[in-house]
């Protein structure tokens, strides 16, 4: 280690306050060694030792003279940065997101870096094999590490301490970094993958008419052969560019006959990137017009954001709130200024770049938690120089290191994707993201065709601007609505299996009239429940207070909260019964009953578990835009954003399990998904339908659904809103107290509660325990705290629940205690 002692005694001695990746409350000081002095500025990483023997990479939070008074301040290793790679608005952010959402500065800095900016001791370096590089540009400890790492593969940054023999390496490994020779190994999995597609074309030589003579004479020995050239000449007399598929298609050939043709070097394939939408749609030409509707809109946007900073799109489904967007970015784009476009979720960003990129083409850049960590790191150095001037990203995409950010679109803002619930910072996207708005001076446009009740209350009082968009692009009017009763089928004994006798009857017409069909069931998983019929016994997770799901695919029982997995049931292990009942349905369910009821039919799933492997994702929406797959079966997924033209039915199998879920967003949420989902169908010119399949027809979301009446169910929810005490018209924060033993968490809760409800009365709900009271083998005890946010200080009562936690955490008796705090739980 560096012996900083000897310093001149004339030299002046700094301090640094640092922020660690890690859940500490405050900050921690350093001394600066005197050759770092000038290197020493607020949001460059320093090198830091914490503990005995762990090293990480810490963020330079304040710069000072002053030693701490209450422990002697150690040395720093090293300052890495050249430069700040946080800037001063984004420490300011971080701190807002602590205070607010009652977490650590270490816990936003974590949640906000890429890993590969904030290496510790413990982190992974694995060696990137495919990468080629130059040898001889590495120095002599380059060296020992990339011979260390071809021998190991993988090492961890303490091991590459010792074999270097010193504890600073982290400057070492960002250069590797930058070179592209290592990974780190926290986060590797695929990036966003473009749709491509294998266009044929005709080898040149046969472009003159005597040469294409002689090879018809050559391939009259290979009839096959010939018919797909003279499909291919017919096609071009048509089309420019041919595709594979088409090809195919014409020509009534295999794929082995038109390699033979390209091994015969008469065709050439090449791959070409394309658009995930319909080509024939208006909203992806570049040269679109904005309708009537638009265009007002727009103008409306324009003049709100002179007075607000915020604004609410409110625009039905398929009313070319994406078009708007386009044009609003091109007007900051225009003045030099940066512009982030959040979506809820990572598998629509795939989607919308395809659309951004035909506007914008370099200028946007998207950024998620899929990417690999050496790529987020690049993005961030791009965002931070401004070099990238649009962002397309999920939730994490706020903490980027934006310098001169105009805009900020939040699309389907109601999404509760944008709210993070494990681990800490709990914060939610669409809040943090009008925070960051005000500190950078930025304007907010949240979209949604079906808005949270707190952005449309915010709107409706004037703290945001409102603009509605209520016709859908290109005059398409929206679904016809139809419901179904599930016990009036079953009672006339019209049911087979999960489908109605009216269902089953529209898919097959649709199917006949070569039109696609998206079915949404919001559970996966083959059947939720397993029953003994003869002592009712159900099998459930070891870990948790639920029962275990059956996955046909992979013949187990699993659980969602753990991923515990045992064997299937043959007989009750409580009696040893043979009778076990499956109880439910999941989407695995329905895709295997379509199966059986329609044969024919081109079926595939869209769920969790049909999007584990790489790319998957991708590969099905593909082949489903593709017309490769008739009926798309899924989850909540197949309700957030998807747009295919030739989409004419959705089918919704039973809209119950949404609408009777305990919580009181229950029913804005069954409107949402149930409207949502119902605007997949019918997108371009004709009109589509959507068919739900209930047990209570009457109910008042189903009947609010059918009619397309938001402001009904506004209306409706806000009164039982106010007379319940809940969001918008009270603030809430949820605490959950966990611990291995319940005794000791039933004494622990208690006791917390009381002290409490000592300090804020009624405003204490609890402890009780939750809708699932054991999560990973801990025990959970909830309070609620329902704040009436115009008559009472947010902030002290946040302060003193702090204090509260703080003092629990540090009585021994609540020894084994973990306290979680989540602000706007919903």
């Amino acid at each position: 280690m560096i012996a900083f002692e000897t310093e001149p005694a004339d030299h002046q001695t700094l301090f640094v306050e640092v922020i660690l990746p890690l859940a500490i409350p405050k900050t921690y000081t350093y001394r600066v060694p005197a050759k770092l002095n000038d290197f020493a500025e607020q949001g460059r990483r320093a090198v830091v030792q914490f503990g005995k023997s762990k090293i990480y990479t810490a963020i330079i939070y304040k710069i000072n003279k002053t030693a701490p008074t209450n422990y002697e301040a150690k040395y720093l290793l090293d300052i890495i940065d050249a430069q700040a790679i946080v800037t001063e608005t984004q420490i300011q952010f971080w701190h807002w997101i602590a205070d607010y959402y009652l977490c650590t500065l270490g816990e936003v800095m974590s949640a906000a870096l890429p890993s590969a900016l904030k290496l510790a001791s413990e982190t992974r370096v694995i060696l990137n094999l495919e990468y080629d590089f130059d040898r001889n540009e590495l120095n002599d400890k380059e060296f020992l590490i990339l011979d260390a790492l071809e021998l190991r593969h993988e090492l961890s940054i303490s091991e590459i301490s010792k074999i270097l023999a010193q504890k600073s390496v982290f400057p070492l490994l960002k250069s590797l970094l930058e070179k592209k020779i290592i990974f780190i190994s926290e986060e590797i999995s695929e990036k966003y993958q473009p749709k491509k597609v294998s266009i044929i074309e005709l080898n040149n030589f046969y472009q003159d008419k005597e040469n294409l003579k002689e090879l018809f004479q050559i391939l009259e020995r290979a009839p096959k052969q010939l018919d797909v050239l003279l499909a291919f000449i017919k096609l071009k007399k048509e089309k420019s560019e041919i595709k594979k598929s088409e090809l195919l298609e014409a020509s009534g050939a295999s794929s082995a006959i038109i390699k033979a043709l390209i091994d015969k070097e008469i065709f050439y394939p090449s791959e070409k990137i394309v658009s995930r939408f319909s080509t024939t749609d208006d909203a992806i030409t570049t040269d679109f017009k904005l309708n009537e509707d638009q265009s007002q809109a727009l103008v409306q946007i324009k003049s709100l954001f002179k007075e607000k900073g915020v604004n609410l799109l409110h625009g039905i489904t398929s009313s070319g709130k994406t078009q708007i967007y386009i044009r609003l970015i091109e007007d900051y784009l225009s003045k030099g200024q940066q512009v982030l476009y959040l979506l809820p979720e990572i598998a629509l960003t795939g989607q919308m770049i395809d659309r951004l990129k035909i506007y914008f083409g370099n200028q946007i850049i998207v950024y998620h938690s899929r990417f690999n960590d050496n790529e987020r790191a690049e993005i961030w150095q791009k965002v931070l120089n401004n070099e990238v001037k649009v962002v397309l990203g999920a939730r994490s995409s706020i903490f980027l290191p934006f310098s001169d950010l105009g805009l900020i679109i939040v699309d389907e803002e109601h999404e509760s994707s944008f709210k993070q619930y494990d681990p800490a910072p709990r914060y939610h996207a669409r809040d943090a993201a009008i925070v960051l708005g005000h500190l950078m001076g930025a304007k907010v446009l949240l979209g949604s065709a079906t808005p949270s009740l707190e952005t449309y209350f915010n709107a409706l009082n004037k703290k945001y601007g409102l603009i509605k968009l209520e016709t859908r692009f290109g005059g398409v009017k929206m679904p016809a609505i139809e419901v179904v009763s599930i016990s009036e089928e079953k009672s006339r004994k019209l049911i087979k299996e999960n489908f109605t006798s009216v269902l089953l009857a529209q898919i097959q017409a649709t199917l006949a009239r070569k039109e696609q069909i998206i079915l949404f069931q919001n559970r996966r998983g083959y059947v939720p429940i397993l029953i003994c019929k003869t002592c009712g016994n159900t099998p459930k997770c070891i870990n948790c207070d639920v029962s275990l799901t059956y996955h046909k695919a992979s013949g187990k029982l699993h659980c969602h909260y753990c991923g515990y997995k045992e064997d299937n049931l043959t007989e009750c292990p409580a009696c040893g019964s043979k009778h076990i009942e499956y109880k439910g349905l999941g989407t695995e369910k329905v895709e295997d009953d379509l199966k059986v009821l329609l044969p024919e039919a081109r079926i595939a799933r869209l769920d969790y578990d049909s999007t584990r492997n790489k790319n998957a994702h991708h590969i099905i929406l593909n082949d489903f835009e593709d017309g490769k797959i008739d009926i798309l079966i899924g989850t909540q997924m197949v309700a957030k954003g998807l747009d295919f033209d030739n989409v004419t039915l959705i089918g919704i199998i039973n809209a119950d399990s949404i609408i009777q879920f305990p919580d009181f967003r229950a029913y804005e949420r069954s409107y949402q998904m149930l409207s949502q989902v119902a605007g997949r169908a019918g997108r371009r010119t004709k009109q589509g339908s959507v068919l739900i399949q209930t047990y209570d027809t009457k109910h008042r979301v189903i009947k609010q659904v059918v009619n397309y009446d938001y402001e009904g169910m506004y209306r409706e929810e806000m009164i039982e809103r106010k007379q319940f005490k809940y969001p918008p018209y009270y603030k809430m924060i949820q605490v959950d107290l966990k611990h291995k033993d319940l005794g000791q968490l039933l004494l622990i809760s208690d006791k917390f509660a009381a002290i409490l409800k000592r300090q804020f009365g009624d405003m204490i709900l609890g402890p009780q325990t939750p809708l699932i009271g054991r999560i990973r083998n801990y025990y959970i005890q909830t309070i609620l705290i329902k704040i009436d946010w115009k008559n009472q200080s947010i902030s002290k009562i946040k302060h003193l629940l702090k204090e509260q936690i703080s003092d629990c955490e540090l009585d021994k008796a609540s020894k084994g205690i973990f306290i979680q705090v989540d602000i706007d739980p919903y």
